[in-house]
């Protein structure tokens, strides 16, 4: 699949194996998603656009590159999504973020959206959307098309650890959006929960029971 890139850098694979770690605590565990969204930021915002402009050095006046255009938006899908937020803002502190809401049924394993909130100019910004876990794809696949829906059209996608069935969902619904990957695990349980996996990423990011 050409619009999934998956991460092989040492650093975010030693983190991930951190992260799988029943006894890794929720500090811990905290740090490391944001740790682990900085570094997977790093390659996904490789191509953000820049102008030139002139700057005295303490040696000569120069032309040089910063950022130009509008800034990117961050969007985490609530609630774990929140984790990898800081981990973007480390890169880029001017970020916009917004938020999207999508709500799995515990039986069916659907996701339903009830919230989306979206930086005003969505359409020329480039969107990060982030969530810790990529299970079916179906919360994903849902919250890109809200995006879609609301204007946006330069959209990334970034999730630590997927599962297969949830790649081969998300891509064939939107074969636009690059979707980066930390690791590619086995499979789906019985629950639709992935397999290594590392559990429940809400629980394990705020500190709650599943």
């Amino acid at each position: 699949m050409t619009n999934v890139i998956y991460m092989t850098h040492p650093l975010i694979k030693h983190k991930i194996t951190k992260l799988r770690d029943v006894n890794t605590g929720t500090l811990e565990f905290r740090k490391l998603v944001e740790e682990i969204a900085m570094l997977m930021g790093y390659e996904a915002l490789s191509d953000l656009n820049t102008t030139d402009i002139e700057i005295n050095t303490p040696i000569e006046k120069t032309v040089q590159p910063i950022l130009g255009g509008k800034k990117p938006a961050v969007v985490p899908i609530l609630r774990a999504g929140l984790g990898m937020v800081g981990g973007i803002l480390a890169l880029v502190p001017t970020a916009k973020i917004g938020h999207i809401g999508m709500r799995r049924d515990e039986n069916t394993h659907k996701p339903t959206a009830y919230y989306c909130n979206l930086p005003d100019a969505i359409e020329e910004r480039l969107i990060i959307v982030v969530d810790p876990m990529l299970a079916t794809g179906g919360s994903l696949k849902d919250a890109v098309t809200e995006i879609k829906k609301r204007g946006g059209r330069n959209i990334k996608c970034m999730c630590i650890i997927a599962a297969p069935e949830g790649v081969k969902t998300f891509t064939e619904a939107h074969p636009d959006v690059t979707l980066y990957v930390g690791s590619l695990d086995r499979c789906l349980n019985d629950d639709a929960y992935i397999c290594p996996g590392l559990g429940d990423a809400g629980d394990r990011i705020f500190g709650t029971k599943a």
